[in-house]
């Protein structure tokens, strides 16, 4: 698929105009207030305007992107409000994209016959997933954990309009698997069953972490991840421009390592949303790598300012 490019505003006003044409609880109780991704290319900036055309200019060197974001398309927006509040642009450049996993249509049916002690949420997508088999099992009872505040704001609008039926219990004291495998509940020495609706390419360690404790787990691969392809050559070259690349997923570094793999050695920084993705980032051989103690968007955005002003 070739990829559009597309060009949005979001810089702040210290920026001058620019022209773009490019060919996207209990630790604690919470209580809150899959098709495929289409592959685009959004620059991000305040006052730059979009255009569509085969050609490549860029009039005003301040007009570069500071920051490439990697998430899927549309799912990149918070982030990039947050680093636009600093005067930060970005380059929207999704590396991959979610397609259907081979345990997805098995998911309704065991909503609506088997009643879980807990449902475990460990992403933003895993929990899109499962609100819309839920949703088609009849919305049943449930107690869901979920490993952070990031993915606990994907129930914020069910939660309100639920009357109940979906209660968001727990979060982790450190929003690692690690940690929510180690600190969920166990209701006393009874058998305490937990659903795990999950990416196939996730690890082992939540359910091994929860069976290691006497849970009963049950894993569900809802969803898979797949590197976007083909990716335009002018966009990547921009992007490889970029001081900092902020990525939220192993799969999303490994897509970006495979694009730069035979370009010419790439020595920029990487900003990561947490500690596992920065792992897999550093196994791969990238070194100035950077990551917040506490996984999420906050600390997020600070590991990004902080490997900018080291650049």
């Amino acid at each position: 698929m070739v990829i559009a490019g597309l060009v949005r505003s979001s810089l702040c006003n210290t920026f001058p105009m620019a022209h773009l044409s490019l060919s996207s609880l209990s630790s604690a109780s919470y209580s809150p207030s899959c098709p495929l991704i289409h592959r685009r290319i959004f620059v991000v900036a305040s006052r730059i305007q979009a255009s569509s055309s085969s050609s490549s200019s860029i009039s005003n060197s301040n007009s570069t992107p500071k920051v490439v974001v990697t998430r899927e398309r549309g799912k990149n927006g918070k982030l990039i409000s947050s680093l636009a509040k600093q005067g930060i642009s970005c380059l929207e450049l999704p590396l991959i994209q979610h397609t259907r996993g081979p345990d997805l249509d098995k998911l309704p049916t065991v909503l609506s016959d088997t009643t879980f002690d807990w449902i475990v949420i460990t992403s933003p997508e895993a929990g899109s997933v499962f609100l819309e088999a839920w949703k088609a099992a009849g919305t049943p009872n449930v107690k869901v954990g979920v490993v952070g505040a990031g993915t606990a704001s994907i129930f914020e609008e069910v939660i309100q309009s639920s009357k109940q039926s979906l209660n968001v219990a727990f979060v982790p004291s450190k929003a690692t698997g690690k940690v929510l495998a180690s600190e969920l509940p166990k209701n006393g020495n009874k058998k305490c069953t937990v659903l795990y609706p999950a990416s196939a390419k996730a690890s082992n360690e939540i359910e091994e972490g929860l069976s290691n404790r006497g849970f009963e787990v049950t894993r569900l691969n809802t969803y898979t991840t797949a590197p976007v392809h083909n990716v335009d050559q002018m966009v990547l070259k921009l992007a490889l421009s970029a001081p900092v690349i902020a990525v939220a997923s192993p799969s999303a570094i490994r897509a970006w390592v495979n694009l730069i793999s035979e370009l010419e050695q790439w020595n920029n920084s990487v900003a990561c949303i947490g500690e596992t993705t920065a792992k897999a980032a550093k196994k791969l051989g990238l070194r100035n790598v950077y990551y917040p103690a506490d996984p999420g968007l906050e600390g997020w955005v600070g590991s990004i300012i902080e490997a900018l002003q080291a650049n």
